[in-house]
């Protein structure tokens, strides 16, 4: 089969078009033949080894893949690990769901993985009330174009976006955000204030890192909750000593999707729900970008360039 491999860690010119054997599926999994594979920045740190757990050479990137099984069944699926960036993939059944009609493979590419965490991060870590303040960062990417739609939908009081361009930033308002302002860390705890109206803000969804994690911390109002959920700018944001946090009553919580998956009530209940949006119009997944699977190192280039919005898929048909 075709795929997309590393032999080596580092940036995208790593990635490699490779002629690998067929997966085999064992014991409760699923082998799905792949129509399209989506490109998280997760990726791009597993192919340079700076992710949360420790990748091992020689891999298929990528961890979710949308396509058919052998009995015909059309599945969006989440991979334990990597293998997506290939024409056949193995998947845990438990992991696998099966598409309703009219449900593009973009769109469920998104939803499996960043609208997956979108859900969570509003829901499980930053528990949002109705009325209180949300900061999207990065609200034109993948993650956060989801995360504002859902924080209106869920009843935030004001969602505030920021985005590196004034395109990205449109796109935000036309989502639904209230404001969007550059997500720069110069004066960024001035800027998320005043885009509050003055008042400190109650939510930051924020997967920078750095400087940005430390001003947003900065603009926290009593009992804030800051959701970590990247590290973007590959930068480690300052040490947080405990007065930092007693002394404002403000909460920093990580969030990892890999420990959802075993949870019950974490996965196929929010999946079917975001699904149940998306069919009937309520959430709209924002298609970045498609490219050939061979072309996967130019979405790495782009998606680390901060060149695109939304989600990026590869298109193992060669349909693109």
């Amino acid at each position: 089969m075709r795929a997309i491999q590393i032999t080596e860690f580092g940036g995208p010119e790593v990635l490699h078009e490779a002629e690998l054997p067929d997966p085999v599926a064992g014991p409760g999994q699923l082998l799905i033949r792949v129509d399209a594979a989506g490109v998280n920045y997760a990726d791009t740190h597993t192919v340079d080894d700076s992710y949360l757990s420790r990748a091992a050479l020689p891999l298929v990137p990528g961890g979710e893949v949308v396509g058919r099984t052998p009995d015909g069944r059309r599945v969006v699926a989440l991979l334990t690990g990597n293998g997506g960036y290939a024409e056949q993939a193995v998947a845990p059944e438990r992991l696998a769901v099966e598409l309703p009609p009219g449900i593009t493979d973009g769109q469920a590419l998104a939803v499996v993985v960043q609208g997956l965490t979108a859900w969570h991060l509003l829901r499980t870590a930053a528990r949002l009330a109705g009325g209180e303040s949300v900061v999207v960062h990065a609200a034109a990417g993948g993650t956060g174009s989801l995360a504002v739609q859902l924080a209106r939908a869920y009843g935030a009081g004001r969602v505030i976006a920021t985005a590196s361009s004034k395109d990205k930033r449109d796109l935000a308002l036309e989502l639904g955000a209230d404001i969007a302002i550059d997500g720069g860390p110069e004066e960024l705890r001035e800027r998320l204030i005043e885009a509050n109206g003055g008042h400190k803000v109650d939510v930051v969804l924020e997967m920078t890192g750095g400087p940005v994690f430390d001003a947003s911390l900065a603009a926290l109002a009593p009992f804030g909750r800051l959701v970590t959920y990247g590290m973007a700018s590959r930068v480690p944001a300052t040490p947080i000593q405990a007065a930092r946090l007693m002394g404002r009553s403000r909460s920093v919580v990580g969030f990892w999707l890999a420990h959802c998956l075993s949870r019950p009530g974490m996965y196929h209940e929010p999946i079917a729900e975001l699904l149940e949006m998306v069919g009937d119009g309520r959430l709209r997944p924002q298609i970045g970008g498609v490219y050939p699977l061979a072309e996967a190192a130019r979405a790495h280039r782009d998606l680390r360039a901060r060149r695109t919005s939304g989600k990026l898929v590869l298109d193992v048909t060669g349909r693109e």
